[in-house]
């Protein structure tokens, strides 16, 4: 909480900051309550349509709603958690690698080299690498979130779903728009974008940028001796933040048929990783104790930095020749950073000396090239079609350390450091075709053929107490494959304002390799291709311009499905499972029930379940004996002459997979005499019970856990400009996120944040 003398501080540089920056209130999609529902846009099938025309489950997330999220300074990503149906993003790696799941598929890995099966686009660029995916959002229009197998359209590793974000573009009138915010722990966020004409009718740019920052307000209460030279006994240690973007884009339309769109962005980003509170769950309870969000142990880590620079340029191309318009989408993406932090989350003098941790991941530099070139029919009649190719090529160098002093095991070695070198190259062709086959009646076809390649070559291996490697696995592996993805849905319009569809589609992850395990003198773990053959339907429909309800069910299959979890070595591992099965639903309503009042709101419902007799994973253990409430039984096995435990996983949730979700965001405007409104919003989001682990604990799962936010304020005349007060975490609730198991130590939400904000627009 913040003193008198603070909350002063916060209310001037709150003001300060809201006189330099300008934002509008809401993007072209959004609604005022006063004005009724109006048609959402959305690319969901590489080309503009109204939402509610879209055979396929798509929700969309107004830009101003996640401008309200990250008020407090939070990052975008992680904040869409939960606002969505169907989504959940987590992560234990701090800002820089976020983990997404939607209907349940997802990767817990955290190794930088993972790879998700949900696909995050930014202004049409693929981001595929786990750090990539971090990229701010900032001077947004609009954030899609495509549910279910996308693989026709978007390629392989889609096989959960799609975020899609885009950038307000350049225009021929100058205009812009900006949010700035003042909160708790000195925490600031600003989020702005201009732009205009340079050449009226030919030249246009916009101009956006983001700055967010935290002071440190994590302290640190241990106080005995540092293993690498961790500050120990600090007040404010860890938690801070400094985000830093900019991009410029120009859009050229030397003529009426061809626009031409070059656009360069850059990230620096410095901060903290996860703070883990080791022992916060007490054995037999999933219950958080003990724990404060602005207190901490920990003995090593360096107080747990991480630094990442980012940077990348893209041109779009549209040349539009009358019956078919021609695409072309080039990217490049590079990055280097590093992340280091206490994995075991805790003081080991705390526990007898036992279960030190510290791991440190760095990527000395990746490059990512990609290139799509589409040809599309105009669509204005009976028959849409669109074909396409893309090529896709990443590298990088990636180095990882890990101290472990748990159990004897062989990295005693401050310098033991493994270095790969991975490379992913994937080149695939695509079509589709949708048709009105009777009125009313639309039938929609994909297909799409991809090879993946992947490779990844140990260029440095572990040392042992010694000084001396004795790793005796591969030093190189390869993996490609070649897979089919596919799609057929039928569209029926009952009348104008209803339309129930029906959709099938079978997608691919491709084949992954996970070289961490060398850290451990341990071969590379791999992973074959996953397949998912996905079933949905649903009802789309609108009442007037007061109430908006979309409503969808699904069923789905992932044969091979890769996994992460420990194998009887301790080593963190790939591995496929036979399969998972899932069904569930998802609703999405907006609603403007009397005037002046608004409310959005979605519930999904989920049920999952792996389905593999053999596979078995080792469960948490300390100092030889079991560290949690396994309930399932367990068989012993030894591990550098100390027991372990492994567990079957047949049966069980996927991980991080909650079985509901209820968001709802309302606001309410009190009209003015004066002119402009007065104003209270709220949002709320329930999240059901969620396994965070692939075998079932007492210990590991959240039921229940929710989270408020509230926003009172006054906005101008025209929407031009407004003020208000804002909290996040409105009731400081303390959320589970997520576990280190041999620990039981806890991932928490962010803490309660409250300030002022202030935000405009001209043009």
């Amino acid at each position: 909480m913040l003193n008198l003398a603070r909350d002063k501080r916060s209310l001037l540089i709150g003001a300060a900051l809201g006189a330099l920056f300008t934002s509008d209130i809401a993007s072209a999609q959004d609604t005022q309550a006063n004005d009724g529902l109006s048609e959402i846009v959305v690319t969901a099938e590489r080309r503009p349509e109204n939402q509610q025309d879209v055979p396929l489950s798509v929700a969309v997330l107004p830009a101003s709603q996640a401008r309200d999220y990250t008020a407090g300074g939070d990052d975008t990503l992680l904040a869409l958690s939960g606002k969505v149906p169907g989504l959940y993003v987590e992560s234990s790696t701090g800002r820089i690698f976020p983990r997404f799941y939607i209907r349940g598929l997802g990767n817990v890995d955290f190794y930088l080299g993972a790879s998700q099966p949900v696909s995050i686009i930014q202004d049409d660029i693929v981001l595929e690498h786990v750090v990539m995916k971090s990229n701010p959002v900032f001077d947004v229009n609009q954030i899609e979130v495509l549910r279910g197998p996308q693989g026709s359209l978007f390629g392989r590793n889609t096989t959960a779903g799609i975020i899609k974000f885009d950038s307000i573009r350049p225009s021929q009138q100058f205009e812009g728009r900006g949010t700035a915010s003042y909160g708790s722990y000195n925490s600031v966020n600003v989020d702005a974008g201009l732009g205009g004409p340079i050449i009226q009718d030919k030249l246009a740019f916009r101009i956006s940028g983001l700055y967010q920052h935290r002071d440190d307000y994590i302290g640190n209460s241990y106080t005995g001796p540092s293993l690498d030279g961790t500050r120990v006994g600090r007040k404010d240690a860890a938690g801070g933040f400094n985000e830093r973007d900019v991009r410029l884009q120009l859009l050229a339309t030397p003529n009426e048929s061809l626009s031409i769109l070059a656009s360069g962005h850059a990230r620096w980003y410095d901060g903290t990783a996860t703070v883990f509170r080791r022992g916060a769950l007490p054995l037999g309870s999933n219950q958080i104790t003990g724990v404060q969000f602005t207190r901490a142990r920990w003995d090593e880590g360096a107080d747990n930095p991480q630094n990442y620079k980012t940077a990348g340029a893209s041109v779009h191309v549209n040349w539009d020749l009358g019956p078919v318009t021609l695409t072309s989408i080039t990217g490049y993406e590079t990055l280097s950073g590093y992340s280091r932090g206490d994995t075991d989350g805790g003081a080991a003098a705390d526990f007898g000396n036992a279960g030190y941790g510290e791991s440190l991941g760095r990527v000395r530099g990746l490059d990512q090239w990609t290139e799509e070139f589409r040809v599309a029919n105009s669509g204005t009649g009976p028959l849409k079609w669109q074909v396409g190719a893309i090529y896709f090529d990443a590298r990088d160098i990636t180095e990882f350390y890990q101290r472990a002093y748990f159990l004897s095991a062989p990295n005693n070695n401050a310098n033991n450091w493994v270095r790969l070198h991975n490379q992913n190259t994937s080149w695939a062709v695509f079509g589709q075709v949708s048709y009105e086959i009777a009125p009313k009646l639309t039938i929609t076809a994909g297909g799409r053929v991809t090879e993946d390649t992947k490779t990844t070559d140990l260029l440095k291996t572990a040392n042992n107490v010694n000084n001396v490697s004795s790793y005796k696995g591969r030093t190189h592996a390869r993996l490609s494959d070649t897979q089919p993805s596919w799609d057929v849905s039928a569209r029926y319009e009952i009348d104008p304002d209803v339309s129930i569809y029906a959709r099938v589609a079978k997608g691919f992850r491709g084949p992954t390799i996970q070289g961490r395990s060398a850290v451990f003198n341990s071969d590379f773990s791999t992973a074959n291709s996953e397949k998912i053959l996905s079933w949905e339907a649903g009802v789309k429909s609108q009442i007037g311009r007061t109430l908006r309800a979309n409503l969808s069910g699904f069923y789905y299959t992932v044969d091979d499905i890769q996994l992460n979890g420990n194998d009887i070595n301790g080593n963190g591992i790939l591995l496929n499972a036979n399969k998972a099965k899932a069904y569930g639903v998802e609703a999405d309503f907006d609603w403007r029930p009397v005037r002046n009042l608004s409310i959005q709101a979605g519930a999904s419902w989920l049920h999952s379940k792996i389905e593999d007799k053999n596979v078995e994973v080792q469960t948490c253990a300390f100092n030889g004996a079991l560290a949690c409430t396994v309930l399932a039984p367990t068989r012993t096995a030894i591990l550098f002459g100390s027991p372990v435990f492994l567990t079957k996983i047949d049966g069980n949730p996927l991980p991080n997979a909650p079985e509901y979700n209820f968001n709802i965001n309302a606001r309410y405007d009190i009209p003015m005499d004066i002119g402009g409104k007065l104003f209270l919003q709220t949002d709320w989001n329930v999240q059901g019970y969620t396994n965070f682990v692939l075998y079932k604990t007492k210990e590991f799962t959240a039921n229940g856990n929710f989270e408020g936010g509230l926003k009172i304020g006054y906005t101008a005349e025209n929407d031009a400009w407004e003020i208000a007060g804002f909290i996040r975490n409105l009731t400081g609730e303390k959320n589970l996120k997520g576990v280190i198991e041999n620990y039981r130590a806890a991932v928490l939400n962010e803490p309660r944040v409250f300030g002022v904000s202030l935000s405009g627009k001209f043009k």
